[in-house]
């Protein structure tokens, strides 16, 4: 089957700032990500918001690519029972002028599952399987505090592609009937990136050791610039003590109004 070339560059557009959380003031002013390597089952993450004490960074937005769909669910859990290791996500919403928690904005995501085959896309990274249309894509309305937690499961990787998730927030947006939404104005695009330790652990496990699609790592990619969390890059915290026990993901998005 051919290949279908997700993106090519990145797009500059509305002012957006991405600002790491749980991470010191020094470390985000160089755009570093925090891993932490070997914590306990018990340890779980601090997932609170820490908009106040972030140093904004501008950056620019990241290419959509061709894999979006419109009317996705409005959710908490994206995994439809998608196999692979947990991933929860904590992403905090904060206007990019004042640092303050956006609520009620919805936090959008979509990404591959672990063979890199993306719902409605099915086929394109070589796999066959039952493709809804609908697996590991939706989003959640931000909290009094800006927080958005989606639980999915830690991406696979297709060819010509690092991991990565795809991002989008909107505000103003009607929640359907059906679980959907409509309208609104969408205030930021962009993708979020993952450490290459964690994901060298992750693909040694199954059911990521069986995509034998060559990877390609961060330094590789055509998109991710190397910005630290500037560019996206999430700050994992593991959620027990092997890959397969899955991570916690945070990371603050500052958008323009």
């Amino acid at each position: 089957m051919t290949d279908i070339p997700e993106e090519t560059g990145t797009r500059i557009g509305r002012r957006t700032v991405l600002m790491a959380t749980g991470v010191t003031a020094a470390t985000l002013a160089v755009g570093a990500a925090v891993v932490s390597e070997s914590p306990t089952a018990e340890a779980a993450p601090d997932l609170a918001p820490a908009a106040a004490a972030a140093v904004c960074t501008l950056t620019k937005e990241m290419t959509e690519g061709p894999y979006y769909l419109d009317g996705q669910y409005v959710r908490a859990d994206v995994t439809e029972g998608k196999a692979g290791a947990p991933l929860k996500l904590a992403l905090t919403v904060v206007d990019d002028d004042t640092c303050a928690p956006l609520s009620n904005a919805l936090v959008e995501i979509w990404h591959c599952d672990a063979l890199g085959e993306y719902s409605g896309f099915v086929g394109n990274n070589g796999h066959s399987e039952a493709d809804d249309g609908t697996f590991l894509r939706g989003g959640v309305l931000t909290d009094s505090s800006g927080l958005a937690g989606i639980t999915t499961i830690y991406p696979g990787w297709y060819r010509g592609r690092c991991v990565h998730i795809h991002v989008k927030v909107h505000t103003g947006v009607t929640l359907t009937s059906d679980g959907s939404f409509t309208g609104g104005q969408e205030l930021h695009t962009g993708q979020l990136f993952f450490s290459e330790t964690v994901t060298t652990a992750m693909a040694k496990i199954s059911p990521y050791s069986t995509n034998k699609v060559t990877r390609t790592t961060l330094t590789q990619d055509s998109i991710y610039d190397g910005g630290g969390a500037a560019s996206g890059l999430l700050t994992l915290t593991a959620l027990g003590s092997s890959a397969s026990s899955g991570y916690a993901g945070t990371l603050t998005l500052g958008v323009e109004q």
